[in-house]
């Protein structure tokens, strides 16, 4: 049997490594199940790049995910999502080349404490209408998630890490009986292992929404215990959101999937939420120096369930 190579040594070993003459690797930005998230330098563009370099070594295809994820990539075109600039390989590796969000996640951000029901609403839209834009392309996400989603230095959020996303007529790839996504944020047909589609995306965006409100999740514990939480209670909506926003969130987290919204019902309801308020201040609350730098577009947690 071979020994998978610790991720911290590969970072190491790659780090100030050019790849194909023109992407440098500076330093690492952090590593998921499959890839390494490097921050690059473009010598050619002379620009700050995100650099996702897959390892060859791991349980999973990296090949068939780095094809997967770049075909998926060049067919998306907004400025919600985390764009990609090239792909390619060297030294046997494959590397996607993406946009650098300069910023936080909004998982640090959370962190922080609760945002206003304004700020989760302008928030919420934003994320709506990318996703709007990701499932009219016939792309599911499949892992909407506070850690994957990376504020800008204008705390505008892009969408990123498409490395388990499908389009929808695409055969699964996944083994039988196996979750794909992240526990706390499945749907409850991803949980029961039944067909995912765009209504998946809209009840994960639905709970982060709503552990934008509450500043904690809704559905903790271990990955079975969590996954499983909400085949048998539905969240509990903060009883100080508006009114309108409480609904919304319990639509866009029905059980059943064809009773949630559409991404672009979603965008529309959260942008005249947030048009409502006065202010949108809590999207530019400060964030300390340990939760500021350049995030990596990709760079998932380690564990999922």
């Amino acid at each position: 049997m071979r020994l998978r190579e610790p991720a911290q040594a590969t970072a190491s070993r790659l780090h100030a490594e050019v790849l194909s003459g023109r992407y440098r690797l500076d330093e690492s930005l952090g590593s998921g199940g499959a890839a390494d998230v490097y921050r690059g330098f473009d010598l050619r563009m002379r620009r700050p790049v995100a650099v996702k370099v897959f390892r060859p070594d791991t349980c999973l295809d990296a090949e068939e995910s780095w094809r997967a994820e770049a075909e998926i990539l060049a067919r998306l075109h907004h400025p919600g999502l985390v764009t990609a600039f090239d792909a390619g390989h060297h030294d046997g590796r494959a590397f996607l080349v993406m946009q650098l969000i300069e910023g936080t996640t909004l998982k640090n951000h959370i962190a922080e404490g609760p945002l206003s029901p304004d700020a989760a609403a302008a928030l919420g839209a934003g994320l709506a209408e990318a996703l709007a834009h990701a499932h009219e392309a016939g792309i599911v996400h499949r892992d909407v998630k506070p850690s994957n989603i990376l504020l800008d230095a204008a705390r505008r959020p892009h969408l990123a890490d498409f490395g388990i996303s499908r389009p929808l007529d695409a055969t699964a790839r996944t083994v039988a009986d196996t979750l794909v996504g992240t526990a706390a944020y499945l749907s409850p047909e991803q949980v029961l292992g039944g067909p995912v589609g765009r209504p998946a995306d809209i009840y994960a965006l639905g709970l982060v929404l709503l552990e934008c409100l509450t500043g904690r999740l809704e559905y903790g514990g271990g990955p079975v215990e969590a996954a499983i939480a909400r085949l048998h209670r539905p969240p509990a909506l903060p009883l100080d959101a508006p009114e309108e926003f409480r609904a919304l969130l319990g639509r866009m987290t029905a059980k059943k999937d064809d009773a949630r919204p559409t991404a672009r019902d979603c965008a529309r309801a959260l942008t005249a939420l947030a048009d409502m308020a006065p202010t949108t201040a809590g999207l530019t609350v400060p964030v300390p120096p340990s939760g500021t730098g350049p995030q990596p577009a990709g760079a998932a947690e380690p564990r999922r369930a």
